[in-house]
C-alpha cells in the first residue's frame, strides 16, 4: 500500500517523504525495518525515532524534525491503531451453525449468526444480528443479547444476563456467574444468599480472558457503555462500572463498589466493598482502595492516597533505616 494512500485514509498529511513509498506493514519503533510504518507517541522514544528503520513514522505535531517520511497526527497511537487495522484482516466466520452446536427451539437468533462446534443456546435466549459464538461458547437460559455479538472460545453468558450491541467477550470470560454472597447461620455454618440479579453489559464493552462479572443478589451489576476490561479482572456482585472506564488486568472490585466514568484503575488494584470511585480518576498499579475516591483524584498505594504525596512517602522509606539510626543515637 502507498503511503499517500495510508496517509489519505487516517486523513493526516505526510511530510518530508514520497508519497509513492511501498509500506507492507506496520512495527513497532524498535523493530521496523524498510518498507514498515511505525510511531512514536511518548517523547522517551525520540532517539529511537531518530535511529529506525522504518520507512515511515507517525509523530505528534510539533515533533522535531525526522529524516524519514513523515506523518504528522493529533494522535498518533490512535493512528497508528488505524493503519495496523489496514493490514491485518482477521479471520471471518460464515454464518451457519454447526453440526454439533445445540440450540434450543425456543431460542431466537437473528440473521447471519456463526454457531461454532459445541456451542450450547439455552430456552428462550435472543441473540440479534450478526452474532458469532465460537467453540463451546455456552448461553443460559433467557439471557437476551444485541447485535453484532462476538464471543471467543469458552465464553459463558449466565441465566437472564443482558448484553448490548457491539459487545465483544475474549477467551472464558464469565458473564453472571453466582455473587460471593453468604450469610452466617446459628450454627456457624454458611448458608448461600442466592444471587437472583443479572449482570448487564451495555453497548460497546469489551471484556477480556478469564474475566468474571458477577451476578447480583438483588438489583443487578451493571458494565456501562464503552468499558474496556482487561484479563482476569473480578467485578464482584452489585457493582457499577461507569462509561469508558478502563480496568487492566487483575483489578478486583469488591461488592456494590460504584466506579464512575473515564476511570483508569492500573493492574492488580484492589477496591473495598460499597466504595465509590469518582468519575476520571486514576489509580496506579497494586493500588489498595478502602474508601471514596474523589472525581479526577489520582491515588497510589496501600492505602490509597494523593499519587504525589505517595510518591515522597516513597523516596523516604528507602531512608527509614539511617533515620532509624540517627533517632537512636538522640
Amino acid at each position: 500500500m502507498k503511503l499517500a494512500a495510508i496517509a489519505k485514509a487516517l486523513g493526516i498529511h505526510i511530510e518530508n517523504g514520497p508519497g509513492d513509498t511501498e509500506i507492507t506493514g506496520v512495527a513497532g519503533i524498535e523493530t521496523a525495518g524498510p518498507g514498515q510504518l511505525t510511531f512514536v507517541s511518548n517523547p522517551k522514544y525520540a532517539a529511537a525515532a531518530r535511529s529506525t528503520n522504518a520507512s515511515a513514522i507517525i509523530v505528534r505535531e510539533g515533533f522535531p524534525p525526522l529524516p524519514i517520511a513523515t506523518l504528522r497526527s493529533k494522535n498518533p497511537y490512535l493512528d497508528f491503531a488505524r493503519a495496523l487495522e489496514m493490514f491485518y484482516q482477521p479471520p471471518v466466520y460464515a454464518p451457519g451453525v454447526h453440526e454439533t452446536a445445540v440450540v434450543h427451539p425456543s431460542a431466537r437468533v437473528a440473521a447471519g449468526a456463526h454457531i461454532g462446534a459445541y456451542v450450547v443456546i439455552g430456552e428462550d435466549v435472543g441473540i440479534g444480528k450478526n452474532a458469532v459464538l465460537l467453540a463451546h461458547t455456552v448461553i443460559y437460559r433467557g439471557a437476551k443479547i444485541g447485535d453484532n455479538f462476538f464471543a471467543h472460545s469458552h465464553a459463558i453468558v449466565r441465566e437472564f444476563c443482558r448484553i448490548g450491541n457491539n459487545v465483544i467477550l475474549q477467551n472464558g470470560v464469565v458473564i453472571g456467574g453466582d455473587g460471593f454472597g453468604f450469610a452466617k447461620d446459628s450454627s456457624g455454618r454458611w448458608h448461600k444468599i442466592v444471587q437472583s440479579g443479572p449482570t448487564v453489559i451495555e453497548d460497546d464493552v469489551e471484556i477480556q480472558a478469564n474475566a468474571c462479572i458477577d451476578r447480583a443478589s438483588v438489583g443487578e451489576t451493571r458494565i456501562a457503555r464503552g468499558a474496556k476490561i482487561d484479563n482476569l479482572v473480578q467485578v464482584g456482585h452489585g457493582s457499577k462500572v461507569g462509561e469508558d472506564t478502563l480496568l487492566c488486568a487483575q483489578v478486583g472490585l469488591a461488592g456494590s463498589t460504584d466506579v464512575g466514568k473515564s476511570v483508569i484503575l492500573a493492574g492488580q488494584v484492589g477496591v473495598a466493598g460499597h466504595c465509590k470511585i469518582g468519575d476520571g480518576a486514576i489509580a496506579t498499579a497494586q493500588s489498595g482502595i478502602p474508601n471514596d475516591v474523589p472525581a479526577k483524584a489520582i491515588v497510589s498505594g496501600y492505602p490509597a492516597i494523593d499519587n504525589k504525596l505517595w510518591l515522597r512517602c516513597v523516596a523516604v522509606f528507602n531512608r527509614l533505616p539511617d533515620i532509624a539510626r540517627l533517632l537512636r543515637k538522640k
